[in-house]
């Protein structure tokens, strides 16, 4: 059994790599990475929210950058801000767009006829699209082009994608605020997993703040017409950059590294700490092909 007492690691230097550690900074990003479903969902208050919030990121010139499909959830929030003028990139892996896109899993019907103008290829404007070779590179190729993330309801790859940012916050890979629209409590059952942790002592207290719920009228009827987009932005501006407490990590001395946690590293010494982790650098060109495709959505 290991003994902590008999590290080769000196006391001396756990003291100084501690004393050493310093918050990731902020960014000072604008955009927005919105996770959301390729598909429709059954809920019309779904699909207003996504409308909702793409006119608001349009009206507030905050770019958006999201999965790069064109149907679903992804669809309507992608189609707002085009519609209304605002800049949108799309990050789609080779393999989905080779596929024509990810289809929708429900009925893939639009409720109301504002939805569906704004899915209507014909009237989306200029997406500018870039393919890249993994689901990976898409998230790091999100990450690193926006200051905020907001999560709006889906499936697997939606949950898989905002626990990941939650956790780049923990580990001090970046400082971004992490907005959950919980339309109709969607994301209830997320926020009571979260609690769950809490209460069993594997997420420490503080860190439940990692990520923001916006919850909307008390009132479910209300949620079709509320404006989930400006409540959103409201949600990032809260975000106290210098209150988080991650673990003291050091990934790229202290600077936001959404870019490289799938590049390979090389451990250098620095500050009189051999082998210390402070140095670690990427060393992976994990983005060789990158193929941008500046096309409307429809032809994704």
């Amino acid at each position: 059994m290991h003994n902590p007492s008999n590290s080769n690691f000196p006391a001396e230097k756990s003291a100084t790599f501690s004393e050493q550690f310093a918050m990731v900074t902020s960014s000072n990003s604008s955009g927005v990475a919105v996770y959301c479903a390729a598909s429709l969902g059954k809920q019309n208050a779904f699909q207003q929210a996504a409308l909702s919030l793409g006119h608001a990121l349009a009206e507030a010139k905050r770019p958006l950058v999201y999965g790069g499909g064109r149907r679903g959830l992804m669809g309507i929030v992608s189609g707002a801000v085009s519609d209304q003028g605002g800049q949108v990139t799309g990050i789609i892996p080779y393999a989905i767009h080779a596929a024509g896109g990810e289809k929708d899993k429900g009925d893939g019907v639009a409720k109301t006829e504002s939805v569906a103008q704004v899915l209507n290829e014909d009237r989306r404007g200029h997406i500018e699209t870039i393919v890249v070779d993994s689901m990976h590179e898409r998230k790091t190729e999100m990450a690193k082009r926006v200051g905020a993330f907001v999560g709006l309801p889906g499936g697997y790859g939606t949950f898989e994608e905002i626990l990941e940012v939650i956790t780049w916050n923990q580990i001090n890979v970046h400082n971004k605020p992490v907005i959950l629209l919980n339309v109709l409590s969607y994301y209830n059952p997320l926020r009571e997993v979260i609690r769950n942790g809490v209460r069993e002592g594997f997420i420490q207290p503080q860190n439940e703040k990692f990520c923001i719920f916006v919850d909307g009228p008390t009132d479910p009827r209300d949620h079709e017409s509320f404006n989930w987009g400006q409540a959103a932005l409201d949600a990032i501006a809260t975000w106290q950059h210098d209150q988080i407490q991650p673990l003291p990590f050091h990934w790229t001395k202290d600077t936001d590294s959404s870019a490289i946690p799938n590049g390979k590293a090389n451990i250098k010494g620095m500050n009189g700490i051999s082998g210390g982790l402070h140095g670690l650098k990427t060393t992976n060109a994990w983005l060789k092909k990158v193929w941008h495709a500046r096309s409307r959505s429809g032809r994704i």
